[in-house]
C-alpha cells in the first residue's frame, strides 16, 4: 500500500547524479520532511513547486525510509511543468507500476553495443566480486585501489534492493573519488551508465562495452530480510555466482561477517552467505576468507581483539562452503587493509555501524577486493 501526501518545496538541499534532496512542508501534518526526487523520472523540483509524495516507509520509520519520495513534481500552480529527458530506448523498468521508466538498454536492438553483445558468451576469466549487502561496495573498492591503483572497476547493481541507483550515496562518492569507473543496472533496477535486461547481459556489458578489469555485483541499498532461512534479498548473491561461472568469469564470493550484529544468525559468517553460497550457488567460486587471526597486526581500528577472537569460528563456517559445488577457499591476509580503510575520506556504514563498530564486516569485504585485484594480475600473466 502507498501512503500519499502532498506538499510544497521549501528548500533544495543539494543533489548528486540522478537525485536531488529537498525540504518539503507536508499539507496534512504541517511538518517539514526530507524528500528525494529522482531526476531520471522527473525534472528537478524547485522552491515553490508542489509535489506528490509517497510517505509509507517514512511514516513507518523503516531503516530505508528516511526520505519522503517524490512521485510527481508540479509547478507552483499545480500543473505539469518541465519534463525529464525523453527515453532513447524501449526497455521498460519498474514495469507496469505507475512510475515505470523507459530506458535504452545496452543489449537492445538499436544500441551501439547490440552487435558487440548479440552473441557474446564469455567473460574471459574476468574477476567478479559478489557480495550480499550494498555496504560491501565501498570497502571492496578501497582494497582494490590500495593494492592495484588504476584498476578499472565497474559496478553491476541487481534489483533485489533499491531499484534506482541514484538512491546510493556510496556510488556517488566512489565515482567522485575516482574509484568507480562505471555502473550497469540490471533487471528492474535503473539509472546506471548502461542498462541491461539480466545479470548475465549486464556482466557482459561491463566486460565488453565498459572494458572492466574487475566487476562488483551487489544489490542496491535496502536489503530485505524476514528472519527466515530463504526470505532475504541476498539470495540473489548465489544466483550471481552461477551467472559468473556460466559466462566463464572468476567469481569471488565476499563473506558477510559480523562481530557486532545483535542477531545470532548474522554473527560470525552470516546465514545469508552460508545459504547463498552453500545452497543457491551451484557453480564454483573463490570464497575470500579473511585472515582474522592476523588482525592483531593492524593499527588504528578499534575492536581488533574481538575480531581475532572470532577467527576460528569464521574459518570453521567458511570451511563448510567447500562442498559439492567445488568452492575454493582462499585465505586472504589483511596487512595494509587498515591503511586502505582508514585513509578513505568516504563514509562507510553497515546496518548503522561504522568501521570501529564492526571492523570484521569491512575487513571481510576488503579481503574479497584484495583477492580480485590479485586475480587481475594473475589473468594478465596467464595471457602473456
Amino acid at each position: 500500500m502507498i501512503v500519499w501526501a502532498s506538499g510544497g518545496v521549501t528548500g533544495v538541499r543539494g543533489g548528486w547524479r540522478g537525485a536531488v534532496e529537498l525540504d518539503v512542508r507536508r499539507d496534512d501534518t504541517g511538518t517539514g520532511v526530507r524528500a528525494l526526487a529522482y531526476t531520471d523520472l522527473m525534472a528537478a523540483p524547485e522552491v515553490g513547486d508542489r509535489v506528490l509524495l509517497n510517505v509509507a516507509a517514512l511514516d513507518r520509520g523503516l531503516g530505508t525510509g528516511g526520505y519522503a519520495l517524490v512521485v510527481a513534481a508540479l509547478g507552483a500552480d499545480g500543473t505539469v511543468g518541465a519534463q525529464p529527458p525523453q527515453p532513447a530506448g524501449h526497455l521498460v523498468k519498474a514495469r507496469y507500476l505507475p512510475l515505470q521508466a523507459m530506458v535504452a538498454g545496452a543489449d537492445e536492438q538499436g544500441s551501439p553495443h547490440h552487435d558487440l553483445l548479440a552473441d557474446a558468451d564469455s567473460l574471459d576469466g574476468l574477476p567478479v566480486v559478489v557480495a550480499d549487502l550494498h555496504s560491501a561496495l565501498t570497502p571492496t573498492l578501497l582494497a582494490i585501489a590500495h593494492d592495484r591503483p588504476g584498476t578499472r572497476v565497474v559496478y553491476v547493481m541487481s534489483d533485489q534492493g533499491a531499484l534506482p541507483i541514484a538512491f546510493s550515496r556510496a556510488v556517488a562518492q566512489l565515482r567522485d573519488a575516482g574509484l568507480l569507473a562505471a555502473t550497469v543496472t540490471v533487471g528492474q533496477s535503473f539509472g546506471g551508465d548502461l542498462e541491461a535486461v539480466s545479470v548475465h547481459s549486464g556482466l557482459l556489458a561491463a566486460r565488453l562495452a565498459l572494458v572492466a578489469d574487475v566487476v562488483v555485483v551487489t544489490q542496491g541499498p535496502g536489503n530485505l530480510g524476514t528472519g527466515t532461512r530463504w526470505g532475504f534479498s541476498g539470495v540473489g548473491a548465489g544466483e550471481a555466482v552461477n551467472a559468473v561461472d556460466t559466462l566463464a568469469g572468476r567469481a569471488v564470493a565476499s563473506l558477510r561477517v559480523s562481530g557486532a550484529d545483535a542477531r545470532p544468525r548474522h554473527r560470525g559468517v552470516s546465514h545469508h552467505s552460508l545459504t547463498a553460497y552453500g545452497r543457491v550457488a551451484l557453480r564454483p567460486a573463490d570464497v575470500a576468507v579473511p585472515d582474522l587471526a592476523g588482525a592483531g597486526r593492524l593499527h588504528g581500528i578499534e575492536g581488533l581483539a574481538e575480531v581475532v577472537a572470532m577467527a576460528a569460528a569464521v574459518d570453521d563456517a567458511a570451511a563448510g562452503l567447500a562442498g559439492p559445488t567445488g568452492h575454493r577457499l582462499v585465505r586472504v591476509p589483511l596487512d595494509g587493509l587498515d591503511d586502505a580503510l582508514l585513509a578513505a575520506p568516504l563514509r562507510m556504514t553497515t546496518m548503522g555501524r561504522g568501521l570501529d563498530g564492526d571492523p570484521a564486516y569491512f575487513l571481510a569485504a576488503a579481503a574479497a577486493g584484495r583477492h580480485a585485484a590479485a586475480l587481475v594480475d594473475e589473468g594478465a600473466g596467464a595471457a602473456r
